[in-house]
């Protein structure tokens, strides 16, 4: 019996460990991403101040949204052989796919509404901007293996 409690100890253990090199992934990439939006933003005390609290909130009903989606819908990323899915199946997915990026939508609506509404236009753009190039960063960063040259 102790054997066997062994085995499943050592079965689950790198599931653990990979899912805690995840968390800490995103964890990492978060703080990369405000130290990143720090500095090409470069906003006054008064404009942190607004900025900073919109974006908390924002990240966290994208968030709640993600978690939403992963755990109610099945996506084609999921699904292996669309072949064995009946066409209300595929109809569900796709139908569920657009619901998805129709809500995450209204959110970036909703917080760009309150973004120009609080703060001068250009530092809207600024974040805006800062937003792509960011995501250029991270995939030099963090989307090639840590060890192979960057192909530039």
């Amino acid at each position: 019996m102790k054997n066997i409690w062994i085995a499943m100890l050592l079965l689950f253990i790198p599931a653990l460990l990979n899912a805690q090199d995840r968390g800490n992934r995103n964890e990492e990439i978060e703080s990369y991403k405000i130290a990143y939006l720090t500095q090409k933003l470069d906003l006054s005390s008064g404009e942190a101040k607004i900025f900073w609290p919109i974006y908390n909130d924002w990240q966290k009903e994208l968030s709640a949204l993600r978690s939403e989606r992963n755990k109610n819908v099945i996506s084609f990323r999921k699904t292996e052989e669309i072949e064995a899915l009946s066409d209300n199946e595929i109809h569900a997915l796709i139908t569920n796919e657009i619901n998805y990026k129709q809500r995450n939508l209204n959110i970036e609506k909703k917080y760009y509404n309150r973004l120009k509404s609080s703060l001068p236009l250009k530092v809207v753009g600024k974040y805006y901007r800062a937003q792509e190039t960011f995501k250029k960063e991270l995939l030099n960063r963090f989307g090639r293996g840590r060890n192979q040259p960057n192909k530039e």
